[in-house]
Order: structure tokens, then sequence, then C-alpha cells
């Protein structure tokens, strides 16, 4: 049997009877590196000296009435291990590296994408068909998630099933968003180690539930939106019982694209109800775990819904030649906010007779990303290069009677940047199949605080699409 004759029967019996399969397809992508990569693991400011003293500070509840409470030395900072060395696929970089408790702002190697799918059609009639996907995600060298310790070596991607027409296309199921999408051509380095992603942290989502609807070309403009009813999950999946909205989040973009000229704008809403459960609204605070003694309890909160307008320009493909930029501001980043209640412990080991609420936060409450990068192609070849930043803010006034180590801390994750660069060459054998090779590096203001937020890597690849 022949390869195409071969897909043709594994898509039939993975998805519909073989009657109604004669146009699917089985398609994938194979992306295996071999990297080396030099990780500051480890936090390299000295923990206090003071040691056997819990550190006071204080707080200015709403009512006025000052609570002191403890912290422990210890807990200022967590000593961990640099590393350098080999590995494939990006087994030995931290996966995430979380800037805020909820979601995770990644500067850590991209993932490199493997993926197995089938695909395909039904003709309606009337010029309208339905549609299919089921893609599946694979980690095959990846020493994070692999099946002795359980995670998800398999995991699905893009899947779903919808309606095409003149019209358009509407579809349900698990699909990015079209933020995503809207800037997905842009980057020249894409599921590699040098990701934007990965590197500047760009936050795309890839989500349940969604209702997506993508317009036809219009002389090259395209329009895409796509809500996504709550219905017990959140954007990223997770179980939330009390979030029941049809649109619990929601995205817009407008693309333009005509010959090697390329520009977008899109828009995205994740509702605050997305990420704040029955742990983080007050009902069930007394849930959490503390984090100070003297606090009863105290959770990660979000406190407005987490905005990101994004713009992206290219010129693609210009006799040779690739500019990209991107640009992103982030707002009321999910689980900005540490939500605290407790009576408190005052330094004589008295309860302050009010009690009281207040909160602290937890990560930057906005980020400001951006990104240009440049490639030229000639015979098989390109070389390529990329420059990023991003920037945290948050409007966090600071009450607090903290240390002079603490309140370097404070500002390093709170107000901190992250600079990237990458400089890569790609051969291509055929349409199909490429080699490539690259260095990044990561600078970042938390590389004392947070364990693998600033690296160094070189990418040895091979890419191979079917």
């Amino acid at each position: 049997m022949n390869k195409k004759l071969l897909s043709l029967a594994v898509a039939a019996a993975l998805v519909a009877p073989a009657a109604a399969m004669a146009d699917a397809t089985l398609y994938g992508k194979l992306n295996v590196s071999l990297d080396y990569v030099d990780v500051n693991n480890a936090a390299t400011l000295p923990v206090y000296n003071e040691a056997a003293t819990p550190l006071p500070f204080t707080i200015i509840g709403p009512a006025g009435n000052a609570v002191t409470v403890l912290v422990q030395p210890s807990a200022l900072v967590t000593p961990g291990q640099d590393f350098n060395g080999w590995g494939m696929n990006n087994g030995y970089i931290p996966s995430s590296v979380i800037y805020n408790n909820t979601l995770g702002y990644k500067s850590s190697g991209g993932g490199r994408a493997n993926r197995l799918g089938v695909k395909g059609s039904e003709d309606l009639g009337g010029g309208l068909k339905a549609i299919y996907q089921i893609e599946i995600g694979i980690n095959p060298n990846d020493t994070n998630n692999n099946l002795v310790n359980g995670a998800d070596t398999f995991y699905y991607r893009n899947t779903f099933v919808g309606l095409a027409g003149g019209w358009g296309t509407a579809l349900m199921g698990r699909h990015d968003t079209p933020l995503k999408i809207s800037t997905g051509k842009l980057d020249l380095f894409a599921d590699t180690l040098a990701d934007m992603n990965a590197t500047v942290g760009f936050q795309d989502l890839r989500v349940d539930n969604v209702v997506a609807y993508i317009s036809p070309s219009f002389s090259g403009f395209t329009f895409a939106g796509a809500v996504v009813p709550a219905g017990g999950s959140t954007a990223l999946g997770a179980l939330n019982s009390e979030s029941d909205s049809i649109s619990g989040a929601w995205s817009l973009a407008g693309i333009y694209s005509n010959g090697p000229f390329y520009a977008s704008a899109a828009y995205e809403s994740l509702g605050q109800d997305m990420f704040n459960t029955n742990l983080t609204n007050g009902s069930n605070i007394n849930l959490c775990s503390p984090i100070v003694i003297g606090v009863q309890s105290a959770c990660a909160q979000t406190s407005n819904d987490q905005t990101q307008y994004r713009f992206g320009l290219g010129l693609l493909d210009w006799n040779g030649f690739s500019l990209t930029g991107i640009y992103a501001h982030m707002d009321h980043l999910a689980g900005n906010d540490i939500y605290a209640t407790g009576p408190g412990m005052g330094l004589n080991g008295t309860t302050p007779a009010l009690p009281y609420n207040w909160y602290l936060p937890s990560g930057p409450d906005k980020m400001d990303l951006w990104q240009i990068q440049a490639g030229y192609s000639f015979g098989n070849a390109m070389i390529k290069a990329m420059y990023g930043q991003s920037s945290f803010d948050t409007s966090y006034v600071d009450d607090l009677a903290w240390s002079p180590l603490t309140k370097q801390k404070q500002n390093d994750l709170l107000n901190g940047d992250r600079s990237t660069w990458a400089l890569g060459v790609d051969y291509n054998f055929s349409k199909r199949t490429k080699a490539y090779a690259l260095y990044t590096s990561v600078t970042d203001d938390r590389e004392d605080w947070v364990k693998g937020s600033q690296w160094d890597g070189f990418s040895l690849g091979m890419m191979h699409s079917f």
C-alpha cells in the first residue's frame, strides 16, 4: 500500500465511516533538536542573616488599623541549582517561569510543537460543507513530559467540528484564539528554542469550549472572532464551577494579508470569574494556605478582567527579505493580587482587636511587550535575527515596612524588565524538510528571585512536515 492510501485508511479508521472519508488527510510535523543550555536556576542574592528571628512588617488596613505580621527570612529566597549541558528538545530548561500565581508568563525555551492530525470535509450541497480536525501534540524527548512521571506525553491541539461556505467558517471545539492567529506568521523562530512566546513572553492561548468564526478574504482583509462559554472551565482549561458566562473569554482580530504585506490588530479579554474560584472570591477564603505568620489565609486573586491588545506588521519574503514587528499590551494580569484575611499577630503575641482584609501583589499588573525580526533568504538558506523586550509594571503602593533586600525583590518582581535576542540559520532541503541552527539569550531582572528566568541556549535541529 502506498503512502497516500495508507494515510486515507488510517484517517478513515480514526474519525468517520469510510464511505464519507474520501478527502481525509493525515498530516503532521516532527521537529527534533539537540540543545545546549546555560540556565540560571538559582537565587543568587544572599538569604537574610537574621536567620532565627522572623522579620516583621506592618500592613495598614482599609479601616486605618495597623496590623503587624511576621515572615520567615528563609521564605524570601528559594535557592536552586544552575544547569549547563546538552539535552534533547528543551528537556532541561524549566517549562514555565511563573510570574503570577494563576498564569505562567514564560521565559523558557520554546516547545517544538510536534503533532499528528487528521482533517477533512464532507460536501453538504449548496456550497456548504462540514469540516473537522483532530490534532494531537507529541512530546517525544521532553524529560518534563514523559510516561514515567505521568505527565502529558500526548495532548490535544486544535480539535474541532464546523461548517464552511462562501460566508466563511464557523467551528466549535478546542482552537487557537484569533489574537494568537493574528501574529502567527510573524515569528520567524516559531516552534524553536527562540519562539517569541517563550523568550519575550507573549501570551498565546489555545482554549477549550471555543465558538469561533473566520470570515472569507475581502481583498486581503479577514476578520476572526471567538467566545469561550465558561461552562465549568477557564480559558486555560482548569475547572471553575463558578464561571457560567457564555462569553467568559472573547477574542477579536482583523488581518490584512496581500502578497508580501501583512498587518494585524487584535483584542482579547479573559473574564476575572474564569480565574477566581470559591477559594479566591472570599466565600471560602479560609481554605487557602497561610503565607505569613499571623495571617489566617491568603489566596491569589484576579480583581479585573485580563485584557490584551496586539498589533503586528510584516513584510514577508519580499525579494527574499522579511521584516516583522509585534507589539502587545496586557492589563490586569490574572492572579496579580493576594487576598488575605485574618486576625494578625502583634510583635508581643497579641491579636489586634479588629479583623482585617488586605491585598498584596503576587505578580505584576501590566506588561508591555515588543519584538522585531528580520530574515534574508538566498538559495535554499535563510539567515535571521530577532530582538525583543518585555516590561512589567504594577500600580501597587508600598505600605509595608519591608527590609531593604525585600524592597529590592518587590521592585524586581513587579517592575522589572526582560530582553532577549537570537541569531539563526535555516536550510531547506525541500518544501517539507529543513535543518536549522540558532543561538538565543534571555536577560531578566528577576534572575535573583525566579528560577530559570535568565538563560542562554544553542539549538541544532531538523523539522519535517507531512
